[in-house]
């Protein structure tokens, strides 16, 4: 390693008891190899790993292990030249040989989610409750759930989006992410569906919360809102279903 830093909650300062520890490691691709090895000697102290992962890239390398007392440890590594220039906020430093904290520069760590891919979140949502006439005719009322689960996401992604909250860290961080007008949104929403009824009573009350604010947030941004797709899904649900999705304004 050329650096090593703290990032994720504790690079932040937002560390709890119940999170893990991260790491940002400079490492040159050609050393990946070696770091592997080195860095699974290194959390020998933290006690006995029981879960090993490697993920491999062009140039970058993730290590997410777990000890016997559940102690979570992930390590991203990067080439040196690929940290330099990052934002410092939520990094802290530990070493640096080779002076790469002199290149951080100020800002957030976390930035807005690119037009392309809050597009595809928005194409997305609609797909999946285009769906919606499958469950029903297959009556699959209990895988009907996951869909719901899906909707669930992609409207708390929306939520997250809407505070522009930084370091918005790993699972189960939503509390502090999100305004309580929206903890008291997403409390009033179904998690689960059982029979035909609850299953389209479910879609549709996600349709409801989700299009009006997605709309909102496409203007904002000036994402062109898949219009043409967006009327098909609602002709398709009033043919198969006979039912009307939610009207999302102009």
């Amino acid at each position: 390693m050329r650096a090593l830093f703290l990032s994720g909650s504790h690079g932040a300062g937002l560390e709890d008891a119940y999170s893990d520890i991260d790491f940002l490691a400079a490492v040159p691709a050609n050393l990946q190899g070696d770091f592997v090895e080195s860095w699974r000697t290194a959390l020998g102290p933290a006690g006995e790993i029981v879960l090993w992962r490697e993920l491999r890239g062009q140039g970058s390398l993730l290590i997410n292990a777990i000890t016997e007392s559940w102690m979570r440890i992930d390590v991203h590594g990067l080439a040196p030249a690929r940290i330099a220039g990052r934002a410092k906020d939520g990094l802290k430093m530990l070493f640096d040989d080779d002076g790469i904290a002199a290149t951080l520069v100020e800002g957030s760590a976390t930035t807005r989610t690119d037009a392309r891919r809050l597009l595809w979140q928005f194409e997305e949502f609609l797909r999946i409750l285009g769906l919606l006439p499958l469950a029903v005719g297959r009556k699959e009322y209990l895988n009907a759930v996951t869909g719901l689960f899906h909707l669930r996401n992609l409207l708390i992604d929306l939520l997250i989006e809407e505070t522009g909250a930084p370091h918005r860290g790993g699972a189960l961080h939503l509390n502090r992410l999100i305004t309580d007008e929206q903890k008291a949104l997403l409390d009033g929403l179904p998690t689960a569906v059982s029979n035909e009824a609850s299953t389209i009573a479910a879609h549709l009350a996600y349709a409801a919360a989700y299009l009006p604010r997605a709309r909102k947030l496409a203007a904002a941004r000036g994402i062109d809102w898949p219009a043409r797709f967006e009327a098909a899904t609602r002709a398709h649900l009033k043919t198969t279903l006979a039912i009307e999705m939610p009207t999302t304004g102009a």
